[in-house]
């Protein structure tokens, strides 16, 4: 059972390996210089699931408790890569129940890149894509803009002369990308900063409007609702 607080830990897999590491063996691994500060904490772990997954791709569908963890080597992970590049370094391993298919899964819209994302049991369970899932003082204006028909993206990596940004809102235009920051985090110059829902639609304007969203055959979105729908 879980408590609309608790923590959730949204990580990637990117190969089947780790997926039935997890659901066999009952283990994860995370990289100690790359784990999230709510690694410790979490009472549950999903997964991201990559192209690798083929049909299953870019969503959400596997959760299992985290019953405890531990730091060690990698090479006490893997004891037949004694020789690997990373075999010396610390790992969180979290121990895990039993996995729970969920009946239904978290989609990302569009391709992006996703690491960790931490977030809360309530927004886990109500989630409709993976937006949802994040938390921050962006959540506002998410909503407003996605009742609005332009499906922001959150914590979205964008690049400016060689630069890497990831700014609390982008939405993606037919000629562009329209960059949203709040307060004084670092963006793109041409990022918008603590805008107003009309200056951020006069900016998806200027750009030719808002890329079509291309949702995942089995979901539609109703324009009418601002709502995804599983189609049958």
């Amino acid at each position: 059972m879980f408590y609309p607080s608790d923590r959730v830990l949204v990580a990637i897999i990117n190969n089947r390996r780790d997926f039935d590491v997890a659901r066999e063996e009952g283990w994860y691994r995370i990289p100690k210089k790359h784990a999230p500060q709510s690694t410790t904490e979490a009472a549950a772990l999903a997964f991201y699931l990559t192209k690798a997954f083929d049909d299953e791709k870019w969503s959400v569908r596997w959760y299992a408790p985290v019953r405890g963890h531990e730091l060690v080597r990698r090479r006490d992970l893997f004891p037949a890569e004694p020789d690997h590049p990373r075999a010396s370094e610390p790992y969180y391993k979290l121990q895990l129940g039993p996995l729970v298919e969920m009946e239904l899964p978290i989609y990302s819209l569009r391709w992006r890149r996703v690491t960790f994302i931490e977030t809360t049991w309530d927004r886990f369970t109500a989630a409709e894509e993976i937006n949802d899932l994040y938390a921050s003082g962006a959540d506002g204006l998410f909503v407003t803009l996605k009742e609005e028909g332009f499906w922001p993206e959150r914590e979205f990596l964008v690049r400016e002369e060689g630069i890497e940004y990831v700014v609390d809102l982008a939405i993606p235009c037919r000629t562009g990308i329209v960059t949203i920051a709040l307060g004084d985090r670092p963006a793109p110059a041409a990022a918008l900063r603590d805008p107003d829902s009309e200056t951020v639609q006069r900016a998806v304007e200027r750009l030719g409007g808002p890329e079509p969203v291309p949702a995942p055959s089995h979901l539609v979105i109703d324009p009418a609702r601002r709502k995804l729908v599983h189609s049958s």
